[in-house]
């Protein structure tokens, strides 16, 4: 039987069943209580799209959306906000406290085959003290896409990304398993895209990942039937605790996903997991989402490692967000039994 049509069937009877590190010694000091306290199971990293706009600058300002894409896709280093650098994010994430982090392609988007910028960033890590845990991927194609040439292109996209992740001493990238259709449809071609990429990152000991990350994705049944189809030790899921939100409207999101039922659905096959912050109440936590209750689902699932900060808000400075992240953190560590 061919691989499609066994997808298509266990894709069907899933369904049929579920609708049935920082600068001076005082700040450093604090990180040897900080990214472990409370728990020994966890440890923080931090993703650098809490640093996007350091690093693409105020982008309506700049010239707007449309622009910013055609030119990350065709003259990327002009992306870059002037005066940033994506290669002083290791010294930058040590300045927090934080060892491990998480780096996004797009603010590397013309760096991919260029080793000797790989080798410095590798050295720049070194130096900081940090470790790269996994590689964000976007724009590099739908793993879902209907058309099977287009598909493949978008697999073998991220095949450079891999390369780089393994040679960084990663050990997962993260993509998005996103394609046109139905939800059945999407399913069994992203299915098939992920287990086609999931054998080349198998050969060479890196996991592939898909974070809850809108549309289809962000349905947590939905996805976990994906990985349930896909059915590979090293293809998984980063549960974001944001990124629900399965339909916009005009006013923002019309339709969301439970996030808590969510979060139970994915953490059994996560790989890592993705902390979203945006607002936080005068007590110092999220306002719309109970980080406590979703790391006693974390720890309920037996998944062990980094907790990654991804702050996205706008009430805050970036840093100022991403310190109040780990402070939340810390909290919701120490509250597990």
């Amino acid at each position: 039987m061919k691989f499609k049509e066994v997808l298509i069937i266990t894709l069907a009877c899933f369904l049929f069943a579920i609708s049935s590190c920082k600068t001076n010694t005082e700040k450093t000091t604090e990180k040897s209580t900080t990214a472990k306290s409370g728990s020994p199971d966890f440890e923080i990293s931090l993703a650098q799209w809490s640093l996007h706009k350091k690093y693409f600058g105020d982008i309506p300002a700049r010239g707007g959306y449309d622009w910013f894409i055609e030119t990350l896709e065709n003259r990327p280093d002009e992306a870059i906000a002037p005066g940033q650098d994506p290669l002083d994010f290791p010294k930058e994430a040590a300045s927090f406290g934080i060892n491990a982090i998480e780096l996004v392609n797009t603010f590397y988007f013309g760096k991919v085959d260029d080793r000797p910028y790989w080798e410095k960033f590798k050295q720049n890590c070194e130096d900081a003290g940090v470790e790269v845990g996994l590689i964000m991927c976007d724009l590099l194609g739908d793993l879902g896409d209907a058309d099977p040439v287009a598909q493949k292109i978008a697999v073998e996209k991220h095949y450079k990304w891999v390369d780089v992740a393994k040679f960084l001493g990663a050990h997962t990238v993260r993509v998005n398993a996103a394609g046109k259709g139905t939800a059945a449809e999407v399913a069994i071609n992203a299915a098939a895209g992920l287990k086609e990429l999931g054998e080349y990152g198998k050969r060479n000991g890196i996991n592939i990942v898909v974070e809850n990350h809108g549309g289809h994705s962000s349905d947590g049944s939905w996805l976990a039937g994906v990985m349930k189809a896909v059915d590979m030790k090293n293809v998984g899921t980063l549960p974001d605790f944001g990124n629900f939100c399965i339909e916009n409207g005009p006013n923002g999101c019309s339709k969301e996903y439970d996030r808590y039922k969510g979060i139970e659905e994915l953490m059994p096959y996560a790989k890592a997991v993705s902390a979203k912050s945006l607002v936080f109440d005068k007590n110092g936590d999220e306002a719309n989402i109970d980080f406590y209750r979703i790391m006693k689902i974390v720890q309920a699932s037996g998944f062990k490692g980094h907790i990654g900060i991804e702050y996205e808000g706008n009430e805050l400075s970036e840093e100022d967000g991403i310190k109040k992240t780990i402070l939340l953190l810390e909290k919701a560590f120490k509250s597990l039994d």
